[in-house]
């Protein structure tokens, strides 16, 4: 009667149990980063009630929850980027291409600028956001049945009117919203106490497991809808479940750190290759993620030598780099 799986490849779950590994590690690294340097040994001690004289505030109060919303959003995000690619069979359907994270953005943007809104009411704002964009797309792009490039080349065209929703709102609001919103925009951990940890962790124990609980059945749909139809599953039914939910995870991230680009189209692509396996590969995703927002946070810290720089500012430069190379991947193959 079971129509639930959770089974997954030794080597992603070895893999998987690398990355968080990995990401941990970067984390707490992070941590020990900044004018008041602490060693990683002095960081666990402290992280275990103990350390140094002084280090529990630094610690406990100013760096943790940076670090934890940093693991949070990226394990949410590469999570979502998975589910995206292989609901579309598209290694650019991610929620950075397709508008769905635009819309979580200016949804939470619409809370920040126009009612001042405080953390609850953005992540509120930023759902809505991304629920209605994603509801929007879906419906724009059926013709019997969702195509993937039909769903990704409409996600493009919701993204630039987005992008002009975002312009605007920036244009109505005073110089300080204006700031601190063009500062959020950008993807930025600094500044994230335990209420952004909270939106986080609270997305992340209500969505991962809708996620998971489907695996089985993202996985046939990379068969095909006849292909899984066949094997009883319903595809249109399912495919709303896993957009739905994605689109969720996405929007949960987005209101915790702003939209941190290229961390939803890379994770995935670059959880397939560690693991050589195809398939959604979900677990792998999310942790190469966690790994790719905690290692750039703390890339960025060693490159400013303080916290200011906004992480969305190292995964831009090296998501762009990243989306050039995919798209003559693509073209050189023949795909695209």
């Amino acid at each position: 009667m079971g129509t639930w799986s959770l089974r997954f490849g030794r080597r992603a779950v070895l893999v998987s149990l690398v990355l968080c590994l990995v990401s941990l590690t970067a984390a707490v690294l992070a941590i020990g980063t900044g004018r008041f340097a602490i060693g990683p040994a002095d960081v666990l001690r402290t992280l275990a009630g103990g350390g140094p004289p002084g280090a529990e505030f630094i610690v406990m109060d100013l760096r943790l929850p940076r670090a934890l919303d940093g693991l949070l959003v990226g394990f949410a995000m590469g999570m979502a980027g998975a589910v995206f690619q292989s609901l579309t069979r598209n290694p650019l359907g991610s929620p950075d291409i397709t508008g769905f994270g635009n819309g979580a953005s200016a949804g939470a943007l619409v809370a920040i600028i126009l009612f001042d809104s405080g953390t609850l009411q953005t992540a509120l704002g930023a759902v809505g956001g991304g629920l209605a964009t994603a509801a929007a797309v879906y419906l724009l792009a059926w013709k019997r049945g969702v195509h993937g490039y039909r769903l990704v080349l409409v996600g493009i065209g919701a993204s630039a009117v987005l992008g002009s929703l975002t312009s605007f709102l920036f244009v109505r609001a005073d110089i300080g919203k204006a700031a601190q919103a063009a500062t959020w925009m950008v993807g930025s951990l600094n500044g994230r106490d335990w209420g952004d940890v909270r939106i986080a962790a609270v997305g992340l124990l209500l969505l991962v497991p809708v996620v998971l609980a489907h695996a089985r059945r993202l996985a046939l749909l990379e068969m095909g809808d006849d292909s899984a139809a066949a094997l009883g599953i319903p595809p249109e039914r399912t495919r709303l479940v896993l957009l739905t939910t994605a689109t969720g995870l996405t929007a949960m991230a987005v209101a915790a750190a702003g939209p941190i680009p290229f961390v939803a189209l890379a994770a995935p692509q670059l959880a397939r290759r560690i693991t050589r396996t195809a398939g959604p590969n979900l677990l792998p995703a999310a942790w190469t993620g966690a790994v790719l927002v905690c290692g750039c946070d703390w890339a960025t810290q060693r490159i400013s030598h303080s916290a200011l720089l906004p992480v969305g500012v190292v995964t831009g430069v090296a998501g762009g780099a990243y989306l050039g190379w995919l798209l003559w991947n693509e073209r050189t193959s023949g795909r695209l």
